[in-house]
């Protein structure tokens, strides 16, 4: 492409200013026309010009404020402290002495905070709420949610299979958590589990531990259907298997719900609550599946054995 040149052919002279008139050196300039020279200017001093100044430079010129701390909150979690100190109450006058506050601000403290239901007053004593108890119950469960998941991880990597925690809650299965890795991936949930507990070890396992009752309620509301060749045909086929088990009978499962798979599950039982510990391998690898569920079953021993492990997580 051609390149136009948009210079212009003769640059511009700059232009010119007005000045004083020249006069010809030979030439007697009158004295009126002669310039006067200008009187000298007074210089006056003024302030320098501001200039902007950078964020750490404003941060390190200026003083920091305090840290804002809400002090009504912090004498409110004192005066919680001191009364979950006293498993039989205490009156206000005490819990203001032992949190050093003037009487009448523990009063109006005490009285917010049973209105909002973290404390209660029984003849004169004040005693932890239902929401206070609600607070340290989340907090507990968390933990136990925490050292659960961190116990599946574990036993995942030592023992090289995928490994599932469910439970058996207001009628449904569900699989609570599932700790698998790229090596040993998870079984595919291709059907819902919670539909097709009658197929797969998980759900025989919590099935077997129900009564006969509860067993037909699940099985009338999620009927039984073959999901491959060797699933179970009907629902009584599966009432006389269950019946045959033992209470805490470890579970194995071979291809009934995913071809090219097979499951054992292993019984926990607290309380009322159903629950299980499950592992998956491919078919091809059916031979660890002993062995590997055996190990299971002694870790989940040791960890119900150490940890009061509330299973409703």
């Amino acid at each position: 492409m051609a390149t136009v040149d948009t210079a212009p052919v003769e640059p511009h002279a700059p232009p010119t200013q007005p000045g004083p008139p020249t006069w010809p050196s030979s030439v007697a300039i009158p004295a009126q026309l002669r310039p006067v020279a200008a009187p000298p200017r007074q210089r006056t001093a003024t302030a320098p010009e501001p200039q902007p100044e950078s964020a750490a430079t404003l941060i390190g010129s200026q003083p920091q404020p305090a840290t804002t701390l809400i002090g009504s909150v912090q004498r409110a979690m004192r005066l919680l402290e001191s009364v979950a100190a006293h498993e039989h109450g205490a009156p206000a006058k005490q819990l203001a002495r032992e949190t050093g506050l003037a009487l009448p601000t523990a009063y109006h403290l005490l009285r917010t905070l049973v209105h909002e239901g973290y404390l209660r007053r029984d003849k004169g004593l004040f005693f932890l709420g239902e929401a206070a108890e609600r607070l340290s119950r989340s907090g507990a469960q968390e933990k136990r949610r925490s050292t659960l998941v961190d116990a599946l991880a574990a036993w995942r990597d030592s023992i090289g299979v995928p490994v599932y925690y469910a439970m058996y809650r207001d009628g449904e299965i569900e699989v609570m958590c599932v700790s698998d890795s790229p090596g040993n991936p998870a079984v595919e949930e291709w059907a819902d589990f919670r539909e097709t507990g009658h197929a797969h070890a998980i759900g025989q396992c919590l099935l077997a531990q129900l009564d006969e009752d509860a067993r037909r309620d699940h099985l009338d509301r999620y009927p039984a259907r073959s999901l491959t060749p060797y699933t179970v045909r009907d629902g009584h086929s599966l009432l006389r298997r269950l019946d045959r088990m033992r209470r805490m009978e470890l579970v194995v499962e071979r291809q009934e719900y995913a071809l090219g798979t097979v499951c054992a599950a292993i019984p926990i039982t607290l309380g009322s609550t159903a629950a299980t510990m499950a592992i998956s391998l491919p078919s091809h690898q059916a031979d660890r599946l002993p062995a590997a569920a055996r190990e299971l079953q002694i870790e989940v021993g040791r960890l119900l054995g150490s940890l009061a492990l509330s299973i409703s997580i």
